[in-house]
C-alpha cells in the first residue's frame, strides 16, 4: 500500500477585507430592521457563504493533490498520475477568488495572484492559488 504521508498542506482563510464587510453588513441589518424575515434570510445566506468558501486547504500526499473550500464539502483530487507538468503562474486581478472558469481553465483560489497551473495528461488545465508556489511545486513534484 502506498505511503499517503501529507507532503504539503496550506490552509488559506477568507480574506479580513471580505470578512469584515460582511460581518457589517449582518449587524447593519439587523440594527436597521430588526429581527425579521429578510434579516434572518439574509444573515443564513452570508454564514452559508462563510460556511462554505471560509477557507481553502491544499494537500498534497504520495498519490494526489487535494482541494477542499470551507468545511471539505465542496472538494476535487486530482491523482499525481495525470499530471504532465505544474508551473507557477500570476493569476490576473480580475480572476478573482473561489472557483472560476478564466481564459486557462477552472481555478480554485482563495486570496493573492499566485497559482499553480497543472497541466493534465489529456491537456486540458487547472490553476490552484497559492500563497506558497514554491512550496507548492516541490510537492508535486
Amino acid at each position: 500500500m502506498p505511503d499517503t504521508e501529507t507532503n504539503y498542506e496550506e490552509n488559506q482563510q477568507l480574506p479580513s477585507w471580505i470578512v469584515l464587510p460582511l460581518m457589517c453588513l449582518i449587524i447593519l441589518l439587523f440594527s436597521l430592521g430588526g429581527i425579521n424575515l429578510g434579516s434572518l434570510v439574509a444573515t443564513a445566506i452570508l454564514l452559508l457563504v462563510l460556511f462554505f468558501f471560509g477557507g481553502l486547504t491544499t494537500r498534497v500526499d504520495a498519490i494526489s493533490l487535494n482541494l477542499s473550500f470551507g468545511i471539505g464539502v465542496i472538494r476535487k483530487s486530482v491523482l499525481l498520475k495525470d499530471i504532465e507538468s505544474a508551473v507557477s503562474v500570476k493569476n490576473r486581478w480580475w480572476y478573482g477568488f473561489g472557483i472560476r472558469l478564466t481564459p486557462h481553465g477552472w481555478m480554485w483560489n482563495m486570496k493573492g495572484l499566485s497559482a499553480i497551473e497543472i497541466t493534465y495528461k489529456t491537456g486540458k488545465k487547472f490553476r490552484v492559488g497559492t500563497t506558497n508556489p514554491e512550496g507548492l511545486l516541490a510537492a508535486l513534484r
